[in-house]
């Protein structure tokens, strides 16, 4: 079960300045009032507080006076409380949380009892169990050679439409026009609609991960042939030994088990008829480029040490969680006790209902032990996924550091070929000394080859397992699923379309999801949203296709949050410069009206499974709004987000 907005609090940068705008959970909320009154800021502090990246809260009174800003999140029996400050002066953003577990119907507490110390990350993946999603799903990027794993981030596509997004005829979802955003929305769809099945997911990953292992493998096998005793670069060093007569010429060509032995011999037999100290390689571009390579794969052995300290450290944070869990079901027998409203103390037993006044030692001991494991299982579940990121980070660095190694072998390679132009010197000596330097070179690094484990040649087992793995996959029916699901939302969606007298109606609608629009399916061809007439349309197929997947989210339990907020829909039928008089009248106000019965009906027929906010200019005084109105916030009423008393000059740039 996912949650809805029970309240939504900003704190004053005074002391003892607290504002808090409740909701009805299941059911249809409307926040009206005039320009410059904060009622846009509302879905922006939401997001904020939903651990958004950026501080999305625009300019004005709100972010002149409000210091920090909360969420009341709510679910049957289960209430979260989650508060971020306003950034500090020279940042960004603030990026650290005070996240609350609390009994259902706690008010926020005052500002100077919040503690922020939850990282962003961490309060990210609270709040995306807090909505039910599996963690440890993750789907491909559409477009990009990565995985996402679906967050409540990516659930908040379908649950905000701010004010130039609700009658776009461009952008169907909330934050659809930002960069990477489209190829995002399209690759977390099939997992919020259902159409994802965990396990196959879960191979799918798993065969990935085997692809990689293999392209690794090989490449490091590729790696051990080159560096293997009777390569040929063995046998040209050899060559060049011969010429610069630090070996006598041989009639026979050496067998491959010779060639090391030779070319120790032609290093170490030069070094001992030296006479002098061998001058200082400093300014040698040979010697720089054998240390960088040295660096290099000290670097490498480093890496694929942490990445196996990193993977044990997973699976023992997968051990301990495993038997905390166990040992929290036992002690959630006291879900039993009865305990006085008044007092939240065990008074019955939940057989025989006799007082035991005993038992609240017992009891405050359990429930002790309860939010200690609760509090320990929620350490272990944020910590295990940023370990499985650590995981992917180390082995990109482990991949580039591969490549680095296989740059400086080129440069190497490069130099030598430049050295060995010496040899046309009539010096035999320095000639000499350069192929003892390559040779030097070739034997440290064959031994480093040598003494290290070899690498044993799992292809073929690696081949079974992803030919396995690809044939238990051949039967997925992933993209039949989400073909199948989004032709019922489609045809939910024309129905509502028909109850708004939408213009194409009447066609076969569907729901794009490669383009991430409405597509009305004509005689005369495809009609996209972008390409249907008028506004009135535009926030019509809107409004149709945001309720309709709710309805399939709360009816198929889709992670996603019980809440749809939209901003301002009646904006299309006001003009730019509307202060909120006079109301719409006739056609314009029956098609309004239109738009919040549809609206109603969705919540209504979804019985308390949906909340729909809506902020707006209009004041209608007809019931099917009235009734719903639970804020207004009007200069003639001296009501707004931020109360006039906290207001100390006026501000002019408040943009909602």
């Amino acid at each position: 079960m996912t949650f809805q907005i029970q309240a939504v609090t900003v704190y004053g940068k005074q002391p003892g300045q607290v504002r808090t705008v409740p909701f009805r959970t299941g059911a249809l909320n409307i926040v009206t009032g005039d320009s410059r009154r904060g009622k846009s800021a509302l879905l922006t502090i939401i997001d904020y507080c939903l651990a958004s990246s950026d501080y999305p809260v625009k300019a004005g009174k709100v972010r002149k006076y409000v210091g920090a800003y909360a969420v009341t999140l709510a679910k049957p029996d289960q209430q979260l409380f989650i508060a971020r400050r306003a950034p500090e002066p020279g940042n960004a953003v603030s990026t650290v949380l005070c996240v609350l577990s609390q009994a259902p119907e706690t008010p926020p507490p005052p500002l100077e009892e919040l503690t922020f110390a939850t990282p962003l990350d961490t309060a990210k993946d609270v709040l995306s169990d807090f909505c039910g999603i599996d963690r440890t799903v993750k789907v491909p990027a559409v477009a990009r050679a990565q995985t996402i794993a679906p967050s409540i981030r990516h659930a908040l596509y379908f649950c905000f439409q701010a004010q130039n997004e609700v009658a776009n005829p461009d952008l169907l979802f909330h934050s659809q026009g930002e960069e990477w955003r489209p190829n995002t929305i399209r690759g977390v769809i099939p997992y919020f609609l259902g159409a994802v099945d965990p396990e196959q997911a879960a191979l799918r990953n798993r065969l990935r991960l085997l692809r990689r292992d293999l392209s690794d493998l090989e490449a490091k096998l590729a790696q051990a042939r080159d560096l293997g005793p009777a390569s040929g670069q063995a046998r040209a060093l050899l060559t060049e030994a011969v010429e610069a007569g630090l070996l006598p010429h041989r009639d026979n060509e050496p067998m491959a088990e010779e060639i090391l032995g030779l070319l120790r011999f032609a290093l170490e037999g030069s070094i001992r008829l030296e006479l002098e100290p061998r001058p200082d390689n400093d300014g040698d571009p040979l010697t720089d480029a054998i240390g960088r390579r040295t660096q290099l794969r000290r670097a490498v052995g480093q890496s694929r040490a942490r990445i196996a300290d990193l993977k044990r450290a997973v699976e023992e944070n997968d051990d301990f969680a495993g038997e905390a869990r166990e040992q929290r079901r036992r002690l959630a027998s006291l879900g039993l006790l009865r305990l006085s409203p008044d007092t939240s103390q065990a008074t019955q037993c939940p057989v025989c209902e006799s007082p035991i006044a005993s038992a609240n030692t017992t009891v405050a001991t359990i429930m002790h032990d309860l939010e200690r494991l609760d509090g320990d299982l929620q350490v272990i579940g944020s910590d295990t996924p940023a370990l499985q990121r650590q995981v992917a980070l180390e082995e990109e660095q482990l991949q580039q550091l591969r490549a680095a190694l296989s740059r400086s072998q080129d440069e190497i390679n490069e130099i030598s070929a430049g050295l060995r132009a010496l040899q046309q010197e009539p010096d035999q000596a320095q000639r000499a000394a350069h192929v003892r330097g390559r040779i030097s070179l070739y034997l440290d690094t064959t031994a480093q080859h040598v003494s290290a484990p070899q690498v044993e040649d799992r292809r073929d087992d690696l081949q079974r397992q992803i030919a396995e793995l690809e044939e238990l996959l051949s039967d997925d029916t992933q993209g039949d699923r989400l073909t199948s699901y989004l032709s019922l939302i489609s045809q939910n969606i024309r129905t509502k379309a028909a109850s708004l007298e939408l213009d194409h109606s009447d066609a076969p609608i569907r729901l794009d999801v490669n383009r991430l629009t409405v597509v009305a399916d004509t005689a005369d061809g495809p009609v996209r949203l972008a390409d249907m007439g008028s506004a009135e349309n535009h926030l019509g197929y809107h409004v149709a296709t945001l309720l309709s997947l709710h309805e399939w989210f709360s009816e198929h339990r889709g992670p996603v949050p019980r809440t749809l907020i939209l901003d301002q829909p009646s904006q299309v039928y006001f003009p730019p410069d509307y202060t909120g008089e006079p109301t719409p009248q006739g056609t314009d106000l029956s098609h309004l009206l239109n738009i919040y019965r549809t609206i109603n009906d969705t919540v209504q027929a979804l019985d308390g499974a949906l909340q729909v906010i809506v902020v707006e200019h209009a004041d209608l005084a007809d019931p099917l709004f009235r009734d719903h109105v639970v804020e207004r916030w009007r200069y003639s009423n001296n009501q707004a987000l931020v109360p006039p008393e906290w207001v100390t000059e006026p501000i002019d740039d408040e943009d909602e």
